[in-house]
């Protein structure tokens, strides 16, 4: 570990010794597992009603862990009455205000009205190409929780910002402010994203022991903002050209719950064989 990511992890330390009287450091398995598929800007509507048809019989009976698909918006309604119970609703985006003069917007009330539990917020993408700020993220968290919806907060580094050493600079400031907006009350009810840019559609993907220490900063940041008792209980996914193949040595990590699954969430086959690690 480089002397700077040293200094953060001391810094978190200290100042959560002083709220909560211990470290947190590695995660105990006491979260539910969570399995999210983002079909991004893919899929006509017929085509997202057939893929989730397909997924059906794949997945394995008994599985205790939960598993959501974030299909686009023009799909969603028809997704929602294709899905079995076992399958959860999440959509990909959303605006802060609750309505009001925004063209091509969706509110966090509409998506709860349609049937959604989660939104995945602050996407590489959605800060990387259409300039989402931490500030503006951190609006849309808090607004989804005020809905009732599940946000899913994505963090995460550029290869420019890895290769920096600027990994757990960029994660905190994403996460800090991203969550600025949320009581304490509200902590529990968030998921936690950790994507690596530079592994997302790529095919590289961040090696089990490197997820799993940045997991861990993570867990600590929450632990420091909400006490460790509510850190431990909030699950962390990781994204970033998960597979079959990487799928259970990725999952079998300590404080990774969970994944959000891009490209191989388009394929039945694929997808349903992250699900049944």
């Amino acid at each position: 570990m480089t002397d700077e990511k040293n200094a953060v992890f001391r810094k978190i330390f200290k100042g959560r010794q002083s709220r909560t009287g211990a470290g947190l450091t590695v995660g105990i398995r006491m979260r539910h597992p969570l399995i999210v598929g983002n079909w991004k800007m893919h899929n006509t509507v017929s085509e997202s009603v057939s893929l989730v048809n397909r997924l059906k019989g794949l997945l394995s009976d008994g599985n205790c862990r939960e598993i959501a698909v974030c299909p686009p918006f023009t799909a969603l309604e028809s997704v929602k009455h294709a899905l079995p119970k076992r399958i959860l609703l999440g959509a990909q985006n959303m605006h802060y205000e609750t309505s009001g003069a925004f063209t091509g917007e969706i509110s966090a009330g509409m998506l709860k009205d349609m049937g959604c539990t989660f939104v995945i917020l602050g996407h590489s993408e959605r800060r990387q190409i259409f300039g989402e700020s931490v500030s503006l993220v951190g609006k849309k968290v808090s607004a989804a929780l005020d809905a009732n919806l599940t946000p899913i907060l994505c963090v995460g580094e550029t290869d420019e910002e890895r290769s920096s050493d600027k990994t757990f600079k960029v994660i905190e400031e994403q996460l800090r402010g991203g969550l600025s907006g949320v009581e304490g009350t509200q902590a529990a009810g968030i998921v936690v994203a950790y994507e690596p840019v530079w592994a997302i559609g790529t095919g590289r993907t961040a090696s089990p022991d490197d997820a799993q220490e940045s997991h861990v900063f993570i867990r600590n940041i929450l632990a420091d903002l909400f006490g460790a008792d509510t850190a431990k209980n909030v699950r962390i996914l990781y994204g970033g050209s998960v597979k079959p193949e990487n799928a259970k040595e990725l999952m079998s990590q300590k404080d990774i719950d969970g994944a959000l699954v891009g490209g191989a969430a388009l394929k039945a086959e694929s997808f349903a064989a992250i699900a049944n690690y």
